[in-house]
C-alpha cells in the first residue's frame, strides 16, 4: 500500500541491494587485481581471510560470475526507485543507457585478452566497469521516471473514444432503404448497414453542397423504392440529374407503372398537367390552400407574415377567384393560367362575376366594400400584391403546360400508378418554385389517402419550394404508407424560407435523420440527439514533488458538433427509426457509405435520354395562350351579359363608373 511506512521500507530495500552490488563490483575489482594491489602493498590477512570466505561460495568462480550477481541486484535496487515523473523522458532513451552500459559492464574484460596485463590496463577495465554501471543507473533512473500514459499521444482528437457499437446486420422488409458503410470502433474498421425501415415516419437529408446527399444517399433511396414497387413523385432542381436515376431504374423494373415528368423549359419532353383539376378540388379549403400556395411560394417573405392583413387578403381573392372557376360550367376553366388571367380583369368585371357565386361572397364582401366607398389605396394594396405576383407566371410556356391534361396526380391510385419527375431550374427557381409548390400541395392531397400503393415522395433541395403544413404530411402519411424524404442543405436555409418554428417542427418530427457535414447550430442540434456515450478520460498532475495520474469514466456526446462540421464527402452521421415489428437497438450511426463507383459509372453510361414526347411549335404554344385569354374574355362578358339580363341578379353588378354594360346578344366589345 502506498503509505509512509512501506515507501520507507521499500526504500531501505533498494538502498541495501545498491550496496551489495557495490559490495560485489569492488570484491571483483580486488580479486581481478590482487596481485597488482598485493605488490603495491595493498592487502593485509584480513582481506585475505575476507576474500578467500567470498571465493568459497562460488561467486569467482568464473570472471563474470560475480558481474552477474553485481547487475542482478543493481537492477533490483532500481525497480524499487520512485523517481518524479515527467513527459519529457523517452522509452527509447531509457533503453540506450540500459544497452550501452549493460554491454559496457561485460565487454570490458576483453581488454585482458587482447592486451597484457598492466596497472593501465586495469585502471582502464576499473573505469570503463564503473561508467558501464552507472549507465545502468542513468537508464533504470529515467525508466523510472517515465510518465506511463496515453495524454498527448496519437489520438490526439480523441477518435477513439468517440467510438461507439454500431448496426452490422442487415434488416431488410418489403419497405426498406438499406446502405452498406463502413465505421470505426476503437482502431479496427469495421462494416455496417444503414437501415431505414419504416421510411414512412420521414428521412431528412442534410448536408452541405458537395457533401455527397444526392450521389451517396437519394440515388440509392430512388432505386430501391421503384425496385420494391413504389409509386414516387421526385423534385429534381437541377434537372434532369435524379429524373435520369429514376426514368434508368423504372425501364430496369419492367415498367410497372406510367413514367411522367414537368419540365417548363423543353417543352418536347414534358407532359402537361392541371395543379388545380376540379375533380379534385371538393371545396372551397382545396381552393385557399391552393391560393396560399401559390402566393407564398410567389413571395417568400410572405411564409413569415400569415396572418398579416394584405396577405391574407390577397389569399382570400385568389381562393375565390379558384373556386368560381371551379364552379363555373362544372370547373371547365379551372386552370392556373384561367385563374390568372380573370385576375387581371378590372375590378368592375371581376367583383360583379366573384358576387354572383353564393359560396365566395363572404371572402368578396371586403373588397367590394372597399371599392364601393372609394378606399382606393387599400383596395390596391389588397389586390395588386395578388395581380403582381401571379403577373409573373403569364408565359406561353408555363400556360401551355399547366392547361393540359396528360395525367392525374393521384400518383399511388392502385389503377394507374404513376412515378412522376419534376424539374425545376436554378436560375428559375422562384417562378418555377411556386408552380411546382401548387403541383406538390395538390399532390400530397390525393396521395395521403387510405387504401392507396405505397408511395415515396422525394424532394431534392426542399427550401425552394413552398409546401404548406409539410408537418402534418409528416405525421399523418406513415399511416396511408406515404414515405417523404427532404434534402436540405442545413437548418438555417430551411429556417430562411420556412420560418423557424415550421423549421424546428420539421427537424424535430422525422424519424431518420442522414446528415453530411453541416456546421454551425444544425451541428450542434444534431449532436445533442444523438446522445452520449461513456468515455475514458485520463488527467495529470505535475508538482514540485510528485507527478498524479487519474483515471475516470464520464459520459461524454456520441458525435461532437466539431466531428460533424468536418466530415468528408461520403460521411454520414445519423439515426434511423424502428418499427414495432423489426425493432432497431443500434439505432446512431457514424461513417462512410460504401458506393460501387465503377458499378455507378457504368450505370450512368447506360442511361437513356428522355425522348420526345410531342414537338409543339411556337404558333401551337403561342395559339393556346392566346385562347386562355379569348376563354376568360368570353366568360367575362357572356357572365356580365347574363346577370344585366336577368332581374333577380341585376343588383349584383357593379358599375362605379357610371357605363351601362351590354345587353343581351351585343358582342364582347360592348357594340
Amino acid at each position: 500500500m502506498n503509505n509512509t511506512e512501506n515507501t520507507q521500507a521499500l526504500k531501505k530495500i533498494s538502498d541495501m541491494c545498491r550496496f551489495i552490488a557495490m559490495i560485489l563490483l569492488t570484491v571483483h575489482f580486488y580479486h581481478t587485481g590482487y596481485h597488482w594491489f598485493n605488490q603495491l602493498g595493498i592487502s593485509s590477512f584480513l582481506t585475505d581471510r575476507i576474500l578467500h570466505a567470498i571465493a568459497s561460495t562460488g561467486v569467482l568462480d568464473s570472471f563474470n560470475r560475480s558481474k552477474y550477481f553485481c547487475m542482478m541486484f543493481l537492477l533490483i535496487s532500481m525497480a524499487g526507485t520512485r523517481g518524479k515523473k515527467a513527459r519529457d523522458f523517452r522509452t527509447a532513451g531509457a533503453l540506450t543507457w540500459l544497452v550501452s552500459g549493460t554491454g559496457l559492464f561485460f565487454s570490458s574484460g576483453l581488454l585482458f585478452r587482447l592486451l597484457p596485463f598492466g596497472s593501465l590496463v586495469l585502471m582502464t577495465y576499473y573505469a570503463l566497469c564503473s561508467g558501464g554501471v552507472l549507465a545502468v543507473i542513468r537508464g533504470m533512473a529515467i525508466l523510472a521516471r517515465i510518465l506511463w500514459t496515453k495524454l498527448g499521444d496519437q489520438d490526439i482528437f480523441n477518435l477513439q473514444n468517440q467510438t461507439f457499437p454500431q448496426q452490422e446486420v442487415l434488416l431488410e422488409n418489403e419497405f426498406s432503404i438499406n446502405l452498406p458503410y463502413e465505421y470505426r470502433m476503437r482502431d479496427r474498421i469495421r462494416r455496417g448497414w444503414i437501415n431505414i425501415i419504416n421510411p414512412f415516419r420521414a428521412t431528412l437529408v442534410l448536408g452541405n453542397p458537395g457533401s455527397g446527399k444526392s450521389y451517396y444517399v437519394i440515388r440509392h433511396i430512388i432505386s430501391q423504392h421503384i425496385k420494391k414497387g413504389f409509386t414516387m413523385l421526385v423534385y429534381d432542381f437541377k434537372y434532369d440529374d435524379l429524373s435520369k436515376i429514376a426514368h434508368h431504374h423504372w425501364i430496369k423494373g419492367g415498367r410497372k407503372t406510367s413514367f411522367y415528368r414537368i419540365d417548363f423549359d423543353d417543352l418536347s419532353r414534358t407532359h402537361r398537367c392541371n395543379p388545380l383539376e376540379p375533380s379534385a378540388m371538393n371545396d372551397i379549403t382545396d381552393a385557399a390552400e391552393s391560393a396560399r400556395t401559390i402566393l407564398l411560394g410567389l413571395n417568400r417573405e410572405w411564409v413569415k407574415r400569415q396572418g398579416d392583413f394584405f396577405v391574407e387578403s390577397a389569399i382570400n381573392l385568389l381562393t375565390a377567384v379558384i373556386w368560381y372557376l371551379r364552379c363555373y360550367q362544372n370547373g371547365d376553366f379551372c386552370t392556373l393560367p384561367h385563374v390568372i388571367e380573370l385576375m387581371q380583369q378590372d375590378y368592375d368585371r371581376l367583383f360583379s362575376l366573384l358576387r354572383s357565386q353564393e359560396e365566395i361572397q363572404v371572402l368578396i364582401n371586403p373588397f367590394v366594400n372597399a371599392y364601393l366607398n372609394n378606399v382606393m389605396e387599400q383596395l390596391e394594396g389588397q389586390v395588386a400584391s395578388a395581380k403582381i405576383a401571379l403577373a409573373r407566371l403569364s408565359s406561353p410556356q408555363l400556360y401551355y403546360v399547366l392547361s393540359g391534361n396528360d395525367f392525374t396526380l393521384d400518383i399511388n391510385n392502385p389503377k394507374s400508378p404513376k412515378i412522376v419527375c419534376m424539374g425545376n431550374n436554378p436560375q428559375k427557381i422562384q417562378i418555377y418554385g411556386a408552380v411546382i409548390s401548387l403541383f406538390v400541395n395538390r399532390l400530397i392531397k390525393q396521395v395521403n389517402r387510405k387504401g392507396m400503393v405505397k408511395c415515396s415522395l422525394i424532394f431534392d433541395e426542399f427550401p425552394t419550394i413552398y409546401l404548406n403544413n409539410i408537418d402534418s404530411l409528416i405525421a399523418t402519411a406513415r399511416s396511408n404508407r406515404v414515405a417523404t424524404t427532404l434534402c436540405v442543405q442545413d437548418i438555417s436555409q430551411l429556417r430562411k424560407d420556412y420560418g423557424r418554428d415550421q423549421a424546428d417542427v420539421i427537424l424535430n418530427i422525422v424519424g431518420n435523420v442522414i446528415s453530411g457535414q453541416v456546421s454551425g447550430e444544425t451541428s450542434k442540434q444534431l449532436s445533442e440527439r444523438f446522445g452520449k456515450i461513456m468515455q475514458d478520460r485520463e488527467s495529470l498532475s505535475i508538482n514540485s514533488s510528485d507527478t498524479t495520474v487519474g483515471l475516470s469514466s464520464q459520459l461524454e456526446v456520441a458525435i461532437p458538433p466539431s466531428t460533424i462540421s468536418s466530415l468528408s464527402s461520403g460521411e454520414f452521421v445519423g439515426m434511423v427509426a424502428d418499427d414495432p415489428q423489426l425493432p432497431v437497438y443500434l439505432k446512431a450511426f457514424h461513417g462512410k457509405v460504401i458506393n460501387d463507383h465503377e458499378g455507378i459509372a457504368r450505370e450512368q453510361s447506360s442511361y437513356q435520354d428522355l425522348e420526345e414526347l410531342t414537338k409543339p411549335s411556337e404558333g401551337l404554344v403561342s395559339k393556346s395562350y392566346q385562347q386562355i385569354k379569348r376563354d376568360i374574355q368570353d366568360i367575362t362578358f357572356s357572365e356580365m351579359d347574363r346577370l344585366i339580363s336577368d332581374p333577380s341578379t341585376r343588383h349584383l353588378v357593379i358599375s362605379k363608373k357610371g357605363q351601362d354594360w351590354p345587353s343581351s346578344g351585343t358582342d364582347r366589345t360592348g357594340r
